[in-house]
């Protein structure tokens, strides 16, 4: 399939009920083995080939725990953890991968266990959180610490943002290094090198958790066989235009890999971009719901009855 749709209209036209509550559920279930042709059914797949997999790419949190984070998520941290187990001092006193994890016990800090910090229970008020003393918000043990990668200790590589990390990781020639900079580029290209590796997923926004998955897919290479229908939910909110043209090319190239996206977004520089749209509406409320156009964007400036066409015609 290899294309861009995206769902458009003024708010409160019914684009998420659209794809939330029909789309997906029915392609997933399609695809999980049941028929598509009973009466409840709005969603027909001609080709049941052309996608293998849906995958709904939400702004919920990317992590349960306080210490979920971006390095973990796109599985950059694997390779931070062996790298220090691979350098000499490690060795010498017999530290393995699991030593440099804050989610098992070894390495990390026995009192805030890999947290940093401390939650102190406030009976009438909401809980406080402390740096921890033990650590000092580092969240290893003191000896882990002495254990160094270019000068830096894990601690001091978890407090880089994305954009240090492949700088100082692409200074060097090793495989690991290089396998960790190809898990970290997705990042960078969709615009969230300037997060830390190590920031807690309790602080992201919800379009940057969004992004955050968008960039673990772009590492996978197993996907280069296995077309996937992408479904994303307004990813440019709170965007800079820059980034919003990182994001593009982080579609392009899901695009090129063979797969097929499906956008919910009010940005008329992602709608311009699309290779079919869809504009509902044509009001908000009772007065929308309605398919107001469906067709290619040149095609939907002709279309008198859609507010997205008149503001797209400044564009087109």
């Amino acid at each position: 399939m290899q294309v861009l749709t995206v769902i458009t209209g003024v708010s409160g036209s019914g684009k998420s009920t659209l794809i939330k509550k029909i789309v997906y559920p029915q392609v997933k279930r399609i695809l999980e083995g049941a028929q598509s042709n009973t009466e409840n059914d709005l969603v027909y797949i001609s080709k049941k080939e052309s996608i293998k997999n849906v995958e709904f790419v939400d702004q919920n949190p990317i992590g349960k725990s306080s210490r979920s984070n971006p390095v973990t998520y796109v599985k950059a941290f694997d390779e931070i953890r062996t790298l220090f187990a691979d350098q000499a001092l490690s060795k010498l006193r017999g530290y393995k991968p699991s030593h440099f994890s804050f989610n098992v016990e070894g390495g990390r800090c026995d009192v805030c266990e890999g947290e940093g910090l401390v939650t102190i229970a406030m009976q009438f008020m909401a809980d406080l959180q402390l740096v921890c003393e033990n650590c000092n918000g580092k969240r290893y043990k003191s000896e882990i610490l002495e254990v160094h990668f270019k000068s830096k200790s894990i601690s001091d590589i978890l407090n880089l943002t994305v954009d240090e990390a492949i700088v100082l990781f692409s200074s060097e020639s090793s495989t690991t290094c290089k396998r960790i900079v190809d898990k970290l580029k997705p990042l960078q290209e969709v615009g969230l090198g300037y997060l830390g590796l190590g920031q807690s997923s309790s602080t992201l926004s919800g379009g940057e958790a969004q992004r955050i998955k968008l960039a673990s897919f772009l590492s996978l290479a197993d996907h280069n066989n296995n077309q996937t229908l992408f479904i994303f939910d307004e990813p440019t909110t709170g965007l800079h235009f820059h980034d919003i043209n990182k994001l593009l090319d982080a579609f392009y190239a899901l695009l090129k890999k063979g797969h097929s996206i499906l956008v919910i977004e009010h940005n008329i520089d992602i709608i311009k971009c699309a290779d079919y749209i869809i504009d509902l509406g044509p009001e908000g409320g009772e007065d929308g719901g309605n398919i107001v156009f469906a067709g290619l964007p040149e095609q939907l400036i002709l279309e008198k009855r859609s507010y997205t066409g008149q503001y797209l015609k400044h564009k087109l």
